[in-house]
């Protein structure tokens, strides 16, 4: 076969500043996926890509080339329509557990197509192996039927979608090209343009926990998801929110899905609960649903029967208690005060050391591991207090996690105790696009 163009007359192109052309992006997407152009020829065009950028357009054509790579859902013949939530990852977000069945019941199918954790930064799926028998691969028409039954579903996203993007992530991953925003976004966007939802509310995490740390980038970065999510037609906004202190009480796997369930049951923690509502408001406007409260459906069980619903569509065991951790250490108040800090980071660095987390991707995880926190940021504490429990089935990660609590913010630790402090800022710090 004969190839349109050539990898190095691309990479050069884009190396000197220029733009690329609708036919040199669909062939080299196309041509990589095949494998005509190389990996370290991928490698070098990621680069000149991360050091030179590219336009709107670049980017919109970019990410079509990936979604032409494999197939598109369809959910147009549901019964009521779709939105969909996707985070840039944090730490104790597990907000995805309580929203996706709060959202189908106020009247709108939620298609959450979700991936598994890496490094410090939680899975969604590793989250929900913790209940007993329940799976994460269904079939597209499992899928289609789970949704118009039950109206949510989270599931991992097939081989089909977006074949381009598993492939490119990887090598991006190994050469130094992650922080990309054109392919950042070109990432997500491909797999959720694919996916086939109506709606599309982005979280974009800013600070210590998350990918994005400074709050210029993730404004930049959720822009250019509206944009690409807009010129496909989709109703897309996206809120920042903040990931400099962890998300609730809970970080791990088992933890994060009990926590999950006393916000369905209509309790939780404050910043759990409220980050929950307003994202389900912002995917209920953009379906066109103003006349449910979200808030209400939490408090009187609906979001929880679906909840049910759905885990036990995908075989797991609703009622099961999770595993708890067969090893624990505590940590303490060593002074009198208020915590000012709750570093993020810190905090998801230890749960990933005790083992609720992965290096690689084939790693396994333990559904008891992780950090429960008994005090956090703006809460005054004496000394000797509980603040947080480290939690393990392997007695010898318990060291390590205690050197990420301690090596945190540049050695002066994840938590900090002062005589007063402010509590802790607003939990969506800003909002791009119009989802209405």
């Amino acid at each position: 076969m004969t190839e349109a163009f050539d990898a190095v007359d691309v990479i050069v192109t884009k190396r000197d500043g220029g733009r690329l052309n609708d036919e040199q992006i669909d062939w080299v997407v196309d041509a990589y996926t095949r494998g005509a152009v190389a990996d370290e020829q991928m490698s070098s065009l990621a680069m000149a890509i991360l050091q030179r950028g590219m336009d709107r357009t670049e980017i919109m054509r970019w990410t079509k080339a990936m979604i032409a790579t494999g197939e598109r859902l369809d959910f147009s013949g549901l019964s009521r329509p779709t939105a969909d939530k996707h985070s840039t990852g944090g730490v104790g977000d597990k907000i995805t557990l309580p929203l996706a069945p709060l959202v189908a019941a106020c009247g709108v199918a939620v298609p959450q197509l979700s991936g598994r954790g890496l490094g410090h930064t939680g899975g969604t799926l590793d989250k929900l192996e913790s209940i007993p028998g329940w799976r994460a691969s269904l079939s597209n028409e499992e899928m289609y039927a789970q949704l118009e039954e039950v109206g949510a579903v989270i599931c991992a996203a097939g081989s089909g979608l977006a074949p381009a993007d598993k492939k490119l992530y990887a090598l991006r991953d190994v050469t130094g090209t992650v922080e990309c925003i054109p392919l950042i976004a070109s990432s997500i966007m491909s797999k959720k343009i694919a996916e086939g939802t109506g709606v599309l509310v982005l979280d974009v995490k800013v600070g210590s926990g998350a990918f994005m740390k400074d709050l210029d980038m993730a404004r930049e970065l959720a822009a250019t998801l509206v944009d690409l999510g807009t010129d496909a037609g989709v109703v897309t906004s996206a809120l920042l929110t903040d990931m400099s202190t962890p998300l609730g009480r809970g970080i791990g796997n088992g933890l994060e899905v009990t926590e999950s369930i006393e916000v369905l049951a209509g309790g939780g923690p404050a910043d759990v609960v409220e980050l929950t509502v307003v994202l389900a408001r912002e995917m209920l406007a953009g379906a066109g649903v103003t006349d449910v409260d979200p808030a209400e459906a939490l408090r009187d069980g609906r979001a929880m029967d679906v909840w049910r619903r759905m885990i036990e569509a995908q075989g797991g065991d609703a009622d099961a208690p999770m595993p708890v951790a067969p090893h624990t250490e505590e940590v303490r108040a060593d002074s009198d005060g208020v915590i000012t800090r709750m570093d993020a980071l810190g905090v998801g660095v230890a749960a990933w050391r005790l083992g609720a987390g992965r290096a690689r991707k084939e790693d396994p995880v333990q559904a008891s591991a992780g950090v429960f926190l008994h005090k956090t940021i703006g809460e005054t504490v004496r000394k000797g207090d509980l603040i947080m429990t480290l939690n393990t089935e392997s007695p010898g990660r318990i060291g390590r996690a205690q050197v990420a609590l301690a090596e945190a913010c540049d050695g002066e630790g994840a938590v900090e105790i002062a005589a007063r402090g402010a509590e802790r800022g607003p939990v969506v710090m800003d909002r791009i696009g119009t989802a209405t």
